[in-house]
């Protein structure tokens, strides 16, 4: 297995939160992609709900074809334009028009033919710039209050108190508006 470039120490202390099997699964994700795309370039997020690394072959954050989305309970690879890629398997899941994913259930997974052959698929359609990527690696700061497992190091309120502090004071507020599901 060629070696791959070390985790970015942002990306360490972001992972902190999560249970060290969790910790371990996304950075073993990471590693996964980049051993396929050695070249490609990652932009780290520190949303609020997640963790994510998206992946690209451009200096674009537009142009990511692979991200790691690192949860409480689990880690997903995801496609970005996953509806495009054949899936005869059915393994990729979600139903909106471009991004799909799997849900990885432990680092062996990662070893999968069909899920390195998937990642090989994106990486031969991914866009490309002009200028060859350096593997660089970019931090995207995301605001908001971030949520993170219990018991984080984080400084985040719980979800509950935030959505709480979030509701309007009118005793009769309209409900929120559902999405139409297609």
């Amino acid at each position: 297995m060629p070696p791959t470039r070390p985790a970015p120490a942002e990306l360490i202390q972001f992972l902190g939160a999560y249970d060290a099997n969790i910790q371990r699964l996304a950075l073993a994700a990471r590693a996964a992609v980049i051993r396929e795309a050695p070249d490609a370039a990652e932009f780290i997020y520190d949303a609020s709900n997640a963790v994510a690394v998206g992946f690209s072959l451009s200096p674009r954050p537009s142009d990511h074809f692979i991200h790691v989305a690192t949860y409480p309970g689990w880690v997903n690879l995801g496609f970005n334009f996953g509806a495009l890629l054949p899936d005869p398997l059915k393994r990729l899941q979600g139903d909106g028009s471009r991004v799909r994913h799997i849900r990885l259930m432990g680092a062996i997974d990662l070893r999968d033919p069909y899920l390195v052959g998937l990642m090989q698929q994106a990486i031969d359609r991914a866009r490309r710039g002009d200028v060859p990527t350096a593997a660089e690696v970019s931090v995207r700061p995301v605001s908001g209050t971030k949520r993170r497992p219990a018991g984080a190091k984080a400084t985040a309120k719980p979800a509950a108190k935030q959505a709480a502090a979030k509701r309007p004071a009118a005793k009769h507020a309209a409900p929120p508006a559902r999405r139409k599901s297609r």
